[in-house]
């Protein structure tokens, strides 16, 4: 959330471990500018029979009057998971150290129509038409998912609605819910209480059994406290999702001075528990997001690494007008690997002769299996191979494919971990899926943020983004490089490409951050 001119975050904690644990906290971190961050003393810890057994999550918002809350998820001393809430001790500390619980938590109970250890993550809460907010939270009866809305006049005093706001079968629980609008207008985001003709909603859910994050855009009636979204779950490709590889229990917030809805992503390992012990953490947040309705469509989302980013932009290296004839590979030089933002534009020749596929019998993560970097098409694969070592024995290839689907043109955009490493104890699962590709314009964009253990790439501006974990051996530090590649028959050729050297963000407590250069 944003307080008095600070950026706020809240995320799950173990003190006591580097792994999920018994006792989870709600640990505090503050920041000017959402890259550089101070670590607080933690806000919510475990303390009263509501909470005793663990402050699961939940969220922030901000009452009239600038007064922020928390409702947050307490493991009870019988194990239910029950609702809480949380105040500021001093509204006139910026940076908000010390929280009070609420006198008479727990302010919601598991209702019959939810399983009491599968009721959690309530929602940011917003304002319905009647002037009442609503919240929703996360539950599970029997095998159906769903997200239920309670409703208060006050903040504190909660009643069930009683038809659920979203469920699906077959699922399991829906975990960390988010509901908010976006402008059907241009990329400008809009507080999550707005209700009128020139906005659509999301609905967001994560399933605990799949560790993915599923959205729906459809139309909100709070009068009748309706969501219909355009399409149901279907547990297939067409599903949309945020992003496809790792990323999960998302959350956003609206950015008031700046305009814009914000997306923060948990970012999970790939190697072993064992690993996690022994360098004493475990999982990241990825790079803050802007996301909006992709205008042109309105069937989607985009997204896109928030600006402040670049402010860790170091050395420049570009190359232009770059012919890639088919088998090639240019090494992108003079910056370090290892720590990069890439922003690359390729130009594609004559499509007539692509492959053809029917996308709807085909899944896109299994054909980006099957069809690796490594396995020349006609028109791809062709991207980038990051933390490569020398010899590419090991590398990380993110590309695409162009392929002839009916009446149409489809990108498809992987990224292959399947030789990230020569360890062989990692997850090396291969993400992709389609993207529609407009004929007209015969150019495909690619922005990956390369950062020692992640990679996140953002296709077409956003339209398609991919987060992978990968642990390479070889390609560490200095001895990591950065290439271009066409392993399609099919020329094609660098329009832009345009690569930075990224410093280290100023990361720790308030006398003890650090600050890196790069080269």
């Amino acid at each position: 959330m944003y307080y008095k001119g600070v950026y706020h975050l809240f995320y799950q904690y173990n003190p006591y471990a580097a792994t999920f644990g018994d006792i989870m906290v709600w640990a505090h971190s503050v920041s000017y500018d959402l890259i550089n961050w101070i670590h607080l003393n933690n806000a919510i810890e475990p303390s009263e029979p509501y909470d005793i057994n663990s402050c699961w999550s939940g969220s922030a918002t901000i009452l009239p009057d600038e007064k922020p809350v928390i409702l947050y998820t307490g493991i009870a001393e019988n194990k239910y998971q029950v609702q809480n809430l949380a105040m500021p001790k001093n509204l006139s500390d910026p940076f908000l150290r010390e929280w009070i619980k609420h006198s008479q938590n727990p302010v919601i109970t598991p209702p019959s129509g939810a399983e009491v250890d599968n009721f959690r993550d309530p929602s940011t809460a917003w304002k319905g038409s009647d002037g009442k907010w609503r919240v929703v939270i996360g539950a599970q009866k029997g095998d159906e998912g769903k997200a239920i809305v309670y409703k208060s006049e006050d903040f504190f005093n909660w009643k069930l609605d009683a038809d659920p706001f979203y469920a699906s079968e077959n699922t399991g629980v829906v975990e960390c819910p988010d509901f908010f609008p976006v402008s059907i207008n241009g990329t400008n985001g809009v507080d999550t209480s707005v209700e009128n003709p020139s906005v659509r909603h999301v609905m967001k859910v994560g399933y605990l059994r799949r560790q993915h994050d599923y959205y729906f855009l459809g139309k909100y009636l709070s009068d009748k406290e309706i969501f219909v979204a355009d399409n149901n779950f279907t547990g297939t490709i067409l599903d949309l999702r945020y992003d496809y590889g790792k990323f999960y229990a998302s959350k956003s917030f609206f950015d008031y001075p700046k305009k814009r809805r914000i997306l923060w992503g948990w970012v999970n390992e790939s190697d072993t528990e064992q690993d996690d012990i022994e360098k004493g953490w475990a999982g990241i947040q990825a790079i803050p997001r802007q996301v909006w309705l992709d205008n042109k469509s309105g069937k989607q989302l985009m997204q896109w690494p928030i600006e402040e980013v670049e402010k860790l932009r170091g050395k420049k290296i570009s190359i232009h007008g770059e012919k890639l004839l088919s088998g090639s590979i240019i090494e992108v030089s003079g910056i370090t690997a290892s720590q990069a933002d890439v922003e690359i534009v390729f130009e594609v020749p004559e499509l007539e002769n692509v492959e053809s596929l029917d996308a709807k019998r085909v899944d896109p993560q299994l054909l980006c299996s099957e069809e690796s970097a490594s396995k020349s098409g006609k028109l791809g694969p062709f991207g980038l191979s990051a933390l490569a070592s020398e010899d590419q024995r090991e590398q990380t290839a993110v590309f695409f494919r162009i392929y002839k689907s009916s009446n149409k043109y489809l990108g498809l955009m992987c990224s292959d971990q399947s030789r990230s490493s020569l360890r062989k104890d990692l997850d090396k699962t291969t993400y992709g899926s389609f993207f529609e590709f407009d004929p007209n314009l015969k150019r495909i964009s690619l922005r990956s943020l390369i950062d020692h253990s992640i990679i996140e790439s953002f296709g077409e501006g956003g339209r398609v983004c991919i987060t992978s974990r990968v642990y390479p051996l070889l390609a560490i530090g200095k001895e990591a490089h950065l290439y271009v590649f066409n392993n399609g028959t099919q020329s094609v050729q660098i329009s832009n490409l345009n690569a930075w050297c990224m410093k280290e963000a100023e990361v720790g407590y308030q006398k003890n951050v650090r600050y890196v250069e790069c080269s």
